[in-house]
Formats: structure tokens, sequence, C-alpha cells
């Protein structure tokens, strides 16, 4: 199958929508499968086809409300003279795939859309590009959803769109199933003994760090370490994270509690093995689809903390591997952490060791049984071979 991926950022950028479609796209061409993933184009970036994955890259940036920057001609002929059996957009709100509304109608490859959540339905900008969508999925052969309930499900159920499907995330057994490296912690400076906090997260300003911090710094968990994993941007919260870290770590606080704060981008190997290495995952955040990081958790037999954000809840029900913090959402949609309840829910999940080894044993077997990126790419293979049928 010739299959075209198209997506905002791809390897070597790092985040949720991109793990997605690099598991996806790496997996279908270890099963023999032409895969091609439209993107921006990175000077990080150092090869056009990164594990057997072509990257075809645009200097493009924007999106239809927003408007483009570059060369959006260059894409929409790339588009329309290939000749794919699949096209598959990632994530609506974003070049790659409101680019291809304006030639939709004359591509003639199969056609899925996985909208991602439509984070912006609720913001005023974005009205009139929600009042189009329906007409856009309408054009889609298939549409995949991430969670049972969700604002993007409940949009396309709202204006009858058919062919909907719900494929969720995963994590790969590849990365989890392995032996932990027991000296990863002495690695990156974290004591055997302390009682690690890990949080994963670009730091965009909405993955919750500002709150895990706070949360951490309240906490009376003494001899413990906060681990703040992400992609340290040139905009965003990734310089106030560090400076309000590094002030932490100078404080009398710090010295008394025997707590530490450690901000890094780590490479995926190590972060991985940090996370197997976890007592807890942390994860306030303020906007999400459904978040792989809690799947991984599970597969790392780590239990999680998370607010109501995305399907979370629908997460914590297919696994039992976490608990909901407190939470409230803003009329935008955006999930905020009660500080001061969930400095209490940490707390009293740190408190009891047989609930965290209950919960990370059934996040771990639910993962398993279910929520692997082998599971879930035959899933995606499984779609696109009926939309050919079709």
């Amino acid at each position: 199958m010739k299959i075209l991926h198209t997506v905002e950022f791809y390897e070597p950028f790092k985040g949720g929508a991109q793990e997605v479609v690099k598991q996806l796209s790496e997996r279908m061409v270890a099963m023999g499968h032409d895969v091609t993933v439209a993107t921006t184009k990175l000077k990080e970036r150092k090869s056009k086809t990164i594990n057997g994955v072509k990257i075809e890259e645009y200097d493009i940036s924007g999106n239809e409300v927003r408007g483009y920057a570059g060369d959006t001609e260059s894409y929409k002929k790339f588009l329309l003279k290939n000749e794919f059996d699949i096209v598959m957009n990632y994530a609506a709100q974003q070049w790659a795939t409101d680019i291809f509304f304006e030639v939709i109608d004359e591509v003639k490859a199969g056609k899925v859309f996985v909208p991602c959540g439509f984070s912006g339905l609720y913001d005023p900008a974005y009205k009139q590009y929600f009042k189009k969508m329906p007409n856009e999925l309408k054009k889609y052969d298939a549409t995949v959803y991430l969670a049972e309930k969700y604002r993007d499900i409940d949009f396309a159920k709202k204006y009858k769109i058919k062919n909907l499907n719900i494929i969720p995330n995963g994590a790969g057994a590849d990365e989890f199933d392995t032996p932990l490296n027991s000296n990863i912690r002495k690695k990156y400076g974290i004591k055997d003994e302390s009682f690690l906090v890990t949080t994963i997260g670009s730091h965009t300003g909405v993955k919750g760090h500002s709150e895990t911090i706070k949360i951490f710094k309240k906490s009376k968990i003494k001899n413990s370490t906060l681990l703040i994993i992400g992609n340290l941007l040139d905009e965003g919260c990734g310089p106030g994270c560090s400076n309000k870290a590094a002030k932490f770590n100078k404080s009398i606080i710090s010295k008394l509690k025997k707590q530490k704060i450690i901000v890094k981008d780590i490479v995926r190997k190590d972060t991985v093995q940090l996370l197997k290495s976890s007592d807890l995952f942390l994860f306030p955040s303020n906007i999400e689809a459904s978040p792989i990081v809690l799947f991984e958790a599970c597969a790392a037999k780590t239990p999680f903390l998370v607010t109501d954000v995305g399907n979370s809840k629908e997460i914590i029900k297919w696994t039992n591997g976490g608990k909901l913090l407190p939470t409230h959402k803003d009329e935008e949609g955006f999930s905020h952490s009660k500080i001061n309840e969930s400095v209490a829910e940490l707390q009293k999940i740190y408190n009891n060791p047989k609930l965290r080894e209950q919960m990370a044993t059934q996040g771990y077997k639910a993962w398993k049984s279910k929520y692997s990126w082998e599971k879930i790419t035959e899933q995606y293979l499984k779609l696109y071979n009926k939309v050919l049928k079709k």
C-alpha cells in the first residue's frame, strides 16, 4: 500500500502527534508498505528518509485561521501529482491538514482524517473554521477519534458524520518491554532512594508544568525529585521552568525537605528508562486529546495522576492505571488542576505504596492486552484496507 501521512511536525521534533505518526509510519514500513510523511522542514533533520519513512518537507507554517507563511502551492502540487492509495491527515488546525482541505475534492486517494481533539472548538477566532468543518468531514472516507466521548467525536455525531472509527493511542512493546537500566537514575543525578515524580511534555505552556512545580513544592514528600522532561522550545515555558527549578534547588526548603527539581530535554531511549524508573507520573495538563503519555506510563508500570483533560477519565476507566486530580475547566475548555486538592491527592498516593503497586500492575496488564502500538497499527491498516475496498 502506498500511504501518505500528513502532520505539522515530525522527527526529530518530539510531541504527542509526532509520536503517533512516527509509530504508525515506521511500523507500516516494517510491514512492507510504502509510507511518506508530509511535514514542516526542520534544520535539525539531517535526512529525508528516517527508518524507511520518506520525508516530504515544506517550509510552511500557520493554519487557515492565523494565515500561512511559505510556499503553499508546492504542497498542493505534491498532493495532486502523487498517486497514493491512502492519505491520512493527522490533527486539524495546522497547515498540513488545512491546505489539504483546499484540494480534497481533486485527490483521488482514499482519505482518512484524525481530528485529534479540535482544541480550538471553543475559541471565538475559530468560529468560521468550525462552521465549515462538518462539510470537510463529510468528504473523508473515514474519520478516526481517539476517545469514545470528547469534543471532536461529539461534534461529528452532532452533525451526523458517517464512518466514525474509534482507535485509541498506545505505547510500543519494543520500547517498554525492555530491561530496566539500573544506572539510569545515577546518569541524571537522581538518588536510588529518592521518590521520583516525573512529567513529560514539550514546554508549550499548556502541559501543566507550572502546576506540576506548584504541586510538588507544596507537598510534604521528603527525599523526592521532580523530573520535568520536554523539548526546551525557543518560545514557551522552558526558560521559566528552568529558572523556577534553579531557584527552588537553592532554597532552604529544598535542603530541609531534601527535594530537587530537574528540568531537562532527554533523548527518547533515556526518557523511557526514566519513566520506568519513576515512582509516579504527574500530568496536570491544560489541553489534550488523548494523552499518549498515560499509555506510556501504563507500559512503564508507573501509576499516574492526571487532570480531567482530553479523555483521561476514559483512559483511567480502560486501564485502572491512574487517578484524576481535582480539576476545574475554564470557558475555553482548558483544564486546570486545583493546586491544594491536588497536593492532597499526591500525598495520598505517596502514602499508599500498595495502591501504587496495584495501579501499576493493572495499568500494565491493560496496556499489554489492548494498547500496544503493534495492535493499534493493525487497526489503522485494517481501516485503510476497508477504505480501499470501498
